[in-house]
């Protein structure tokens, strides 16, 4: 019988077969890469969410400043004559300002030298002490000629006398200009060539102006170098003592202010007008200037509607990523979420949640007309806005900003912790802060004239720290003149100095006796004094360790606080962490210190928390990372597992390949055996 042939070889597609087969085991990777896909746009829109929540906590942050709703326009009718800025403290009005003096630095200079190189003096080594004070003419004389005083007085202004070294090394002029600069002692030497046979002069320029500030120069050591700087204006010039001539004297600025006399130190005065600063730039005046300060109700108004469009911008991206389009009948990736419906509420509870404590006229923000939509934005009302901040500009701040106001005027709101919470706390004080002081117990009006020898110092301890202070040699001291010296020497000396301590020393009139008070207010503040050497300290009646200073004592909202120096902090209750100051006033009950944290300072610290390490959305992105992390691993599982499943597919169908490829070989040999059968 005949038989058809077939192949040798099979005709199964291994690679195909198992191709097909394996797109059916791989749909489960596909469906994993969908939802990872998913979690990834989950993660991108929590990423807006935190860009948004970012820049909402930029804005609210920079609200919680309370000059952002006090700021105050201050101007001038006439730009020329002064500038004029105005703080919060300022008091609208209008002020009519007269400028007769700008206060200027007083100059001196000494007679010429041949040449500004060559060595004057031996070369020993020589001290110059600079005093800085005021000059008095009284019934003396002034000579615009010679530069020189004649009949007057010299009194330090007990800020401090500094010192410059002169030797062989820079006893030239242009050696004392530098050492005098490279000093940094408040005084500018510079060298001026006046084209006279002897044309160069040491001229010298205090730093500071005004009539308190004239330079008085004591020299130690080389004599020749002291006929040359040596200078004291409340010496006659026939002693050889004033020998620099004054060419410019120094001067307090001098003004009337709504027609009252003003004289400062100064061209920039912050004290003359409550919280008005004056630069003064001309004089003298035409005409009086007027100088106006107003309220600048514009940027309040701008703080406010930068709230509203902050809030409303944030709103906008809560909505875009959890919304429903009704439209394409599809929700955003976030729709439903958790984490965005409690971020809403909080904000919103914070925006719903009145302002109890403002000690003001607002309570909540619907006053001042911001209030929610439907939709859930914020709406701003201009005109009711404008009329609160013009019937109620100082209360708009307390909504928005922290908040402390004293209702004693000489009780200071200065700081709170983040302890502290909102309130109304009543102020007791027990005892005032008081200086540490020293009182002398010697008659100085009658031991003048005093005289102070050459090396003369003192051991002073001023609080809590003892330095030598080397006082300056004299022998005509009065009694307010020596207490000027000693005061500035204390003062000088920079073991004091550094720290910012310092004291005031002053003369009693009727007893003539001296007092030593610390600037220094507290349990820290001492001033006494022990001999050094030269002049015994008995001799000015200061001996004892004088009476120490007294902290602040009492209690806010009824809790006894701590006191130091003038501040007194509340370390338990509502108010722990609450700072003030007493600045005197009596004992016994001064009102309250209203606390409010407004609103821009609620969301701040609300956003705070929330863009926090293990915050609200901090914790849903790292639950998500861990789903995608999750994902991840079941992707290399899953590819482990079609990798074996594809090599074992494989292997079975070359395998049922190669068997039926051996049959093909048996069929074909049976065919042909057959085929030759008879």
């Amino acid at each position: 019988m005949a038989t058809t042939s077939v192949s040798t070889g099979s005709n199964i597609d291994v690679a195909g077969i198992v191709s097909q087969l394996m797109t059916l085991e791989q749909r489960p990777l596909a469906k994993l890469t969908t939802k990872e896909a998913s979690y990834q746009a989950k993660l991108s829109a929590y990423g807006s969410i935190k860009g948004a929540l970012g820049s909402f906590q930029t804005t609210v942050s920079g609200l919680s400043d309370i000059s952002k709703f006090q700021a105050l326009n201050a101007t001038t009718s006439d730009s020329s004559v002064a500038t004029v800025s105005a703080a919060p403290t300022a008091v609208t009005g209008t002020y009519s300002l007269d400028v007769t003096k700008l206060a200027q630095a007083q100059k001196l200079a000494t007679i010429g030298k041949a040449s500004d190189t060559a060595a004057i003096g031996t070369g020993a080594s020589t001290t110059l002490t600079f005093d800085f004070g005021s000059i008095a003419i009284g019934g003396g004389s002034f000579d615009p000629v010679t530069g020189k005083y004649t009949g007057a007085s010299f009194t330090s202004n007990g800020n401090g006398t500094k010192t410059v070294t002169i030797d062989a090394t820079n006893n030239s002029l242009q050696g004392i200009r530098d050492a005098i600069n490279s000093a940094k002692i408040g005084v500018t030497a510079t060298l001026v060539n006046d084209g006279t046979a002897t044309p160069y002069r040491l001229a010298l320029s205090s730093d500071s102006i005004g009539n308190s500030n004239s330079i008085k120069i004591s020299v130690a050591g080389d004599a020749t170098l002291g006929t040359l700087l040596a200078h004291d204006p409340g010496t006659a010039p026939a002693s050889g003592t004033q020998n620099l001539a004054e060419t410019v004297t120094a001067q307090n600025a001098e003004f009337k202010v709504n027609g009252i006399f003003v004289s400062k130190a100064s061209n920039t005065i912050t004290d003359a007008i409550q919280g008005v600063t004056l630069s003064l730039l001309k004089a003298p005046t035409t005409a009086p200037a007027t100088v106006t300060v107003a309220r600048d109700t514009s940027k309040a108004s701008a703080s406010v509607a930068g709230f509203v469009k902050a809030y409303n911008d944030l709103n906008t991206t809560l909505k875009n990523a959890s919304a429903y389009d009704p439209t394409t009948k599809k929700g955003a990736v976030l729709q439903g979420d958790s984490t965005v419906r409690t971020l809403q509420t909080q904000v919103r509870a914070v925006l719903n949640t009145p302002i109890s404590s403002t000690g003001g006229s607002f309570t909540n923000l619907s006053q001042i007309g911001v209030s929610f939509q439907k939709d859930g934005t914020l709406a701003l009302d201009s005109t009711k806005l404008n009329t609160a901040i013009s019937n109620n500009f100082s209360d708009i701040a307390a909504l928005f900003a922290t908040v402390g106001k004293a209702s004693d005027s000489l009780v200071a709101y200065n700081s709170v912790t983040t302890s502290t919470k909102q309130g109304s706390y009543a102020i007791n004080v027990g005892t005032l802060a008081t200086q540490g002081s020293n009182i002398g117990n010697v008659d100085l009006n009658a031991a003048a004239p005093i005289t102070i020898a050459p090396g003369t110092t003192i051991n002073a301890t001023l609080d809590g720290i003892s330095a030598s202070v080397a006082l300056a040699a004299g022998t005509t001291y009065t009694s307010s003149q020596l207490a000027a010296m000693i005061q500035s020497a204390i003062n000088g000396t920079s073991a004091f100095s550094v720290l910012g301590s310092s004291v005031a020393a002053t003369i009693n009139a009727v007893s003539g006796l001296m007092t030593l008070t610390s600037s220094r207010y507290g349990s820290a503040s001492t001033i006494s004094m022990t001999d050094g050497t030269g002049t015994p300290v008995a001799n000015f009646g200061m001996g004892g360790a004088g009476t120490l200073g007294v902290d602040v004592a009492g209690t806010i909202d009824g809790v006894a606080a701590t006191g130091s120096g003038q501040f007194l902090t509340a370390t338990a209750g509502d108010a722990t962490g609450l700072k003030i100051q007493i600045n005197g006033g009596a004992t016994g009950a001064r009102g309250k210190v209203n606390y409010s944290q407004g609103y821009a300072y609620a969301l701040n610290q609300l956003s705070t928390s929330l863009l926090a390490n293990n915050g609200l959305l901090d914790t849903a992105t790292k639950g998500i990372n861990s789903s995608i992390t999750d994902i991840g691993k079941q992707r290399d599982a899953l590819n482990v597992r079609l990798a074996d499943t594809q090599t074992r597919l494989t292997k079975q169908y070359s395998t049922l390949d190669t068997m039926l490829s051996s049959m093909g070989s048996t069929m074909n040999y049976l065919s042909q055996q057959l085929a030759k059968l008879p």
